[in-house]
């Protein structure tokens, strides 16, 4: 890239197809609307070139040269070197010289040589390099420029003559202007929309927070140039609003509609202000061309209709088409669609937006259309209506306008719409004769939306307790939060009181749902903190008759149940009951419960073998959590952990690592140290073992107090790792201190195959094979009797190498072929690929002389000449260990000096690549 170039995030396969072209020659034609981040590509094709010591020739040409003749010519020849222009024939350099001047040439000048000039400069300037055009805007180059440049091309000035040029879409005119300036063979490639992933890591690169950037890719269409706009005025509140729409976001949106035909800009202003814009609406309101309007607007990328349902790309394009209608035509598109509609709800609500004046009719109205959509299971459409109705309210029903705020605030939160939710929680607030009571209910919405950033909410939750005073019915959801802030924060002291505290007044208030989440939230925090009374709150919860809110089933009872029977193994069990959780949350579409189910389904599917299964719900959980503008981290791990089985190591580790950031942005203690499991797992995998080691060391030092290691199972994959380093003794303390904690807190019996398959790796990396093999063996069947087959594959994993260890390659190929059968019928791919590996290894003459990894990198580097201290340095060791290491290695080859043992060890070859695995050493 040049100095001062934009890193380019997601286009890798676009850039190689560019390239690949290029090099075989020929040209490329690139298009894409506007924003999409085709300069950008075109920036590092050219710094690519130029790096190769190409020359470069740019023309970038500015709407106001359209009608300039020759101005793009002029601009390519400056820039040839000037040798070029001394080869030509007079005639050619009579007529270059008016060229230079970027007027038209006089009426004597030869047509001839106008058209032969520029292929003649080009094949001369290729002789000594390679030449690579690039043409940006190629709508604004002038029409003679562009029919000299495509004659040039035509004359096909060899192979060392290449272009690429970029053309705005849509425009099929346009397109073929483009590809009409490369020489044959062109390749015509679209740029399409930003995957979410990548966009996120462009504007995290920005300064945007993670939660920011991860929402901003529904409302940008994955556009780089309208997400940054975007992101420059998203304030710290829930969400992002139409109102701060940028002008340079809503000019570039005005480009796209103006490029329409007024027809199509006309159907497409009545699905703008649709409820849910279909096909049958349109034409019931009058659009009987709707179906070829929207053809036309699907080519041209501004909507994509997927059977009858019609979505803007980007949807702010509703908004601007919205607001350029005036009051006057929108009121008329309001009224017809009113005609048009079905649905008493969508009658009422487009009566309502027809003026903006008060009436207590309407609002009423659309109070008992709230009502009706709420019974139906629909919480955006009644927040939605609630919030209009509050908006259409006049002076007299003013103390009843708080409690339909409310009730939208309240709807919309549990519903995944947090621009509604905050809109509506803050014109409670904003209000000076707000009750008490509403603005307690607005602070907690508040609170609610700051999703996994609650420690940043301390004055929200100050003024929430003052106002709160001593009435229970408002203090118990308001320490309901606290506790729930004390568990993100890593405080599980503090969660237990507030739990207590919350579930108590709730009992006075006979608020049985807030009581439920309380003790929910509470028996949590005992099993964190191995008090074995967790199962009689537990108990306690699930007895109470608590009304079903689907917005807060994450919260409740039975979910906290099928977290439990997950991290007990039993999964059978979790799934079951999660399946029952998941019809509900997705039938009341409730937001964050319906992302937290996904969740934990798609670790049930993981730990069951299902890896498909898995990686359908985290990615689902990832697109509903992005919809509802919650926060990534939590997400993020989940899809770690299903690509760590199901999809890859490299895709793994860019989750993690996200949900790393994210976590650390917002103070999320508890997802900061899942994700740093999720990454140190993908990292060893990955032979990265010192990088693993490093972040699961990060994740003992964060954690607080004892803690069931069957929670989060991070203790034998630290040691795993530190035992691959020649950390063995560390390793050994690492196991032993879980052993003690999961016999001090009662861990459910599980817990013995985790710790046995680790401890095994240990003792293989240790030089104790025999043992390895028996406990891996028995790690195996354990997780067999308990129905999960990718643990037990990896324990089978682990008694291969241990069994390679000792020699017996027959023994060894039986356990980790055993392995991959199991790995394959579960689409484990990470798995598979590894575990292929290692049976390679056991394949051929014996190479390995039975070392350890450590042993044999310490083994490869004696060898080559090092020394301890030179061998100590490298791998981070201390001598002594290195010395302690070598006397093994001389025990194990029989023999007694460096010198033996460089002439012992194969020199062209090494023992064991540079990085192993934990498990397949």
């Amino acid at each position: 890239m040049q100095p001062g170039a934009t890193a380019l995030f997601g286009r890798a396969s676009l850039l190689a197809a560019v390239e690949a072209r290029l090099a075989a020659g020929g040209g490329v034609a690139l298009h894409g609307p506007e924003g999409i981040g085709k300069t950008a590509l075109l920036d590092a094709v050219a710094a690519t070139a130029a790096a190769r010591g190409e020359l470069v020739v740019r023309l970038r040409p500015a709407p106001g040269e359209r009608r300039l003749p020759y101005a793009g010519i002029a601009d390519l020849v400056a820039q040839l070197p000037a040798g070029a222009v001394e080869a030509l024939p007079p005639a050619h350099r009579a007529a270059l010289a008016v060229l230079r001047q970027g007027t038209a040439p006089r009426a004597g000048a030869p047509a001839l040589a106008r058209r032969l000039v520029l292929p003649r400069l080009l094949a001369h300037c290729s002789r000594s390099r390679c030449v690579l055009v690039v043409v940006d805007d190629v709508q604004w180059l002038d029409a003679e420029s562009a029919e000299l440049l495509g004659f040039a091309m035509r004359r096909r000035p060899g192979p060392r003559v290449r272009v690429v040029a970029a053309q705005r879409f849509p425009d099929a005119a346009g397109r073929h202007r483009a590809a009409r300036l490369c020489p044959a063979p062109v390749a015509d490639l679209l740029v399409p929309p930003l995957e979410p992933g990548d966009l996120t890591e462009l504007l995290e690169a920005r300064g945007l927070p993670c939660r920011t950037a991860s929402r901003l890719h529904e409302a940008s269409g994955g556009n780089p140039f309208l997400a940054l706009e975007l992101g420059a005025v998203v304030a710290p509140g829930p969400a992002w609003r139409s109102a701060a729409l940028p002008e340079a976001a809503r000019a570039l949106l005005r480009r796209r509609i103006e490029a329409l035909p007024a027809p199509v800009a006309g159907t497409l202003l009545v699905a703008a202000l649709a409820t849910e814009p279909t096909l049958t609406v349109l034409v019931r309101a009058g659009h009987e061309d709707a179906d070829r309007d929207l053809r036309t607007a699907a080519a041209a990328g501004v909507v994509e209709v997927d059977g009858e349902v019609v979505r803007f790309t980007p949807p702010a394009l509703r908004v601007v088409l919205a607001e350029d209608a005036g009051a006057a035509r929108r009121a008329g598109v309001h009224d017809a669609l009113a005609n048009a509609a079905l649905d008493e709800t969508d009658n009422v609500r487009h009566r309502a937006l027809r003026s903006g004046r008060p009436d207590a009719d309407v609002a009423r109205d659309l109070v008992d259309a709230a009502e009706r959509a709420l019974k139906r299971g629909d919480g955006r459409t009644a927040a939605e209506l609630y919030l209009l109705a509050a908006d259409r309210c006049p002076r007299s029903l003013a103390a009843e306008r708080f409690d339909w705020l409310v009730a939208s605030a309240g709807t919309a939160v549990t519903a995944g719409v947090p621009a509604l939710a905050g809109r509506a929680a803050e014109a409670v607030l904003a209000a000076a004769d707000a009750p008490a009571r509403h603005r307690v209910t607005a602070r907690l919405v508040l609170i609610d939306l700051a999703g996994q950033a609650l420690a940043e909410m301390g004055e929200t939750f100050a003024a929430a307790l003052n106002e709160a005073g001593d009435d229970v019915t408002l203090v118990a959801p308001v320490r309901l939060r606290l506790t729930w802030a004390a568990m993100l924060a890593g405080d599980p002291s503090a969660a237990a009181t507030c739990a207590a505290e919350s579930a108590a007044a709730a009992a006075r208030a006979g608020d049985l749902c807030t009581e439920a989440m309380a003790l929910s939230a509470l028996a949590q925090v005992q099993r964190v903190r191995g008090e074995p009374q967790w199962t009689q709150t537990l108990a306690r919860s699930l007895e109470l008759p608590a009304p079903q809110l689907p917005g807060w089933l994450h919260m409740g009872p039975r979910y906290v149940a099928a977290r439990f029977a997950l991290m007990d193994d039993r999964l059978d069990e979790a799934r079951a009951e999660l399946l029952t959780l998941l019809a509900v949350a997705e039938h009341d579409r409730a937001g964050e419960a319906l992302v937290e189910v996904l969740r934990s389904l798609s670790e049930v599917a993981g730990r069951a073998g299902r890896c498909r299964d898995s990686l359908r719900y985290a990615h689902r959980a990832v697109a509903a959590a992005q919809q509802a503008g919650l926060s990534p981290g939590p997400t993020w791990y989940t899809a770690a952990v299903a690509e760590l089985t199901g999809g890859s190591l490299a895709a793994a580790a860019g989750y993690a690592r996200r949900g790393v950031r994210a976590s650390e942005q917002e103070g999320d203690a508890l997802y900061l140290r899942r994700n740093l499991h999720a990454l140190g797992q993908a990292e060893l995998r990955a032979g990265e073992t010192r990088a693993g080691v490093a972040a699961l060391r990060r994740l003992r030092e964060l954690q607080t107090g004892a803690t069931d290691p069957m929670i989060v199972r991070w203790h034998g994959d630290l040691a795993g790792g530190l035992a691959a380093l020649g950390e063995h003794t560390e390793a050994a303390e690492t196991l032993a201190e879980a052993r003690t904690a999961a016999q001090r807190l009662g861990a459910a019996p599980g817990v013995t195959g985790y710790l046995d398959r680790a401890t095994a790796v240990v003792l293989s990396e240790s030089g104790h094979a025999d043992s390895a093999v028996v406990l891996s063996a028995a790690a195996a069947q354990h997780f067999a009797r308990l129905h999960q087959p990718i643990e037990q594959a990896h324990a089978l994993l682990v008694q291969g190498g241990a069994e390679r260890r000792r020699r017996r390659y027959a023994a060894a190929r039986v356990a980790i072929g055993a392995a991959l059968t199991i790995f394959l019928a579960a689409d484990a791919k990470p798995w598979t690929e590894q575990t292929e590996r290692a049976l390679a290894r056991t394949e051929g003459a014996p190479t390995d002389f039975g070392l350890t990894s450590t042993e044999a990198r310490i083994a490869g580097l004696v060898r080559d000449g090092a020394s301890n201290r030179e061998i100590a340095n490298q791998l981070f060791l201390s001598v002594k260990t290195v010395e302690a290491t070598l006397t093994r290695v001389y025990r194990k080859l029989g023999v007694r000096s460096r010198t033996q043992l460089s002439t012992r060890l194969p020199a062209p070859t090494r023992v064991f690549p540079d990085s192993v695995t934990v498990v397949d050493a």
